[in-house]
């Protein structure tokens, strides 16, 4: 049925419509005021080499070169950070801080992409997202997360037996942020509910016009068989 069509069995049925579209406005309304706000706290963190670089010199006497670590960034950090991305989505490490399996609270660790294969390659940046109905238990898990991503780095390399000297360290660009509310899933739900009450209006006045139009039909046919005469008997 075309645009123009439908206007005209809305306007016709508007005594139907009109009630299923306010309920379901109710609708909307009442999940945006059941739905709960989520609180959500950030944090930046950059992988860092010292400042004499990954390697020792062989000879003691042998200073080397110092670098600026800002200025020494390689795939090592790159590798390194995506290694510790993914030790921190373990369900485990989830578990020992705190992440309930309700989802409140929860936490990602990612490099800034939802991409699991870009994890890999991005850079030594490690971005934190606690998240809570509660804005204090948002931030504190947060906080672990940050925590965790240094004892993670640290016993990571001393199981490797690295050089306490080249030790990579975690420099927190960003510490766990005020929590921010996000009422986007409230939004989201409400939109879902009006997006429904449309289709709901259109599918009770098409209905209602069926239903109509074959009652209608019903009482022409019945009305014609009575004006039809009786046949005659031979």
């Amino acid at each position: 049925m075309d645009f123009w069509q439908t206007v005209l069995v809305l306007g016709r049925r508007w005594y139907v419509a009109a009630p299923a579209f306010l309920l379901a406005v109710a609708a909307a309304a009442g999940i945006y005021l059941t739905v709960p706000v989520t609180y959500t706290s950030t944090s930046v963190l950059v992988l860092d080499q010292p400042l004499a670089g990954g390697s020792l010199p062989a000879l003691p006497t042998d200073k080397g070169t110092i670098t600026n670590p800002l200025l020494n960034f390689d795939q090592g950090l790159n590798n390194a950070a995506a290694i510790v991305i993914q030790a921190l989505n373990t369900p485990e490490v989830a578990a020992a801080l705190g992440s309930s399996p309700t989802g409140d609270p929860s936490y990602k660790v990612t490099n800034g992409s939802t991409n699991q294969q870009e994890q890999i390659v991005a850079g030594p940046f490690v971005f934190v997202e606690g998240d809570s109905r509660d804005p204090q238990a948002a931030q504190d898990i947060a906080k672990r997360c940050v925590d965790r991503v240094k004892l993670e780095l640290a016993g990571r390399q001393q199981a490797l037996n690295a050089p306490p000297q080249t030790y990579i360290t975690v420099d927190v660009a960003v510490q766990p942020t005020t929590p921010v509310a996000q009422r986007g899933n409230k939004t989201r739900a409400a939109a879902v509910a009006v997006a429904i009450g449309m289709v709901a209006a259109l599918c009770a006045a098409y209905a209602f016009e069926s239903y109509y139009q074959a009652r209608r039909r019903k009482a022409g046919a019945a009305n014609e068989k009575a004006l039809v005469p009786a046949s005659s008997g031979s």
